[in-house]
């Protein structure tokens, strides 16, 4: 075998499982999930879907939040952000993120039990806030 040859065929194979790592770990990074009603319509379709985790995104329901900050019990709804159909309350014990107050999206990653709260491990908020150009009236 030349040592062309066999070059080419190192190249390919490092090209090759360069590539595997690459696709496998995009997979395992993304994380979907699940908008209320699409949580709902899992539960309603398999109930045993209560007994896998799961990514919720949603907004919280204004009125709703109720913090202990002694034990750190916070409980509060959440409503699906583009049909504001779906609702269901949110369990979680553990420090409040720093941004999280009502009417803010956040996603939610835990189960679902038997009686529909869904028991969070952990609160994520998102940015609320969009990063635009304040106009200014210049003057020459």
């Amino acid at each position: 075998m030349k040592k062309q040859s066999r070059f080419a065929a190192g190249a390919l194979v490092l090209v090759g499982v360069v590539g595997y790592l690459a696709v496998t770990g995009m997979k395992d990074s993304m994380m979907y999930y699940y908008t209320p009603d699409e949580l709902a319509a899992k539960v309603t379709a398999d109930p045993s879907a209560r007994e896998l985790g799961a990514k919720v995104g949603g907004r919280v329901v204004p009125g709703t939040v109720q913090f202990d900050a002694r034990t750190l019990d916070l409980r509060f709804n959440v409503v699906d952000i583009a049909s504001g159909r779906t609702s269901f309350p949110v369990h979680y014990n553990g420090p409040l993120p720093d941004t999280f107050e009502e009417g803010r999206d956040v996603v939610v990653e835990g189960k679902m039990n038997a009686a529909g709260t869904f028991e969070a491990t952990t609160v994520l908020t998102k940015c609320g806030s969009r990063y635009e150009a304040v106009e200014e009236d210049f003057k020459a």
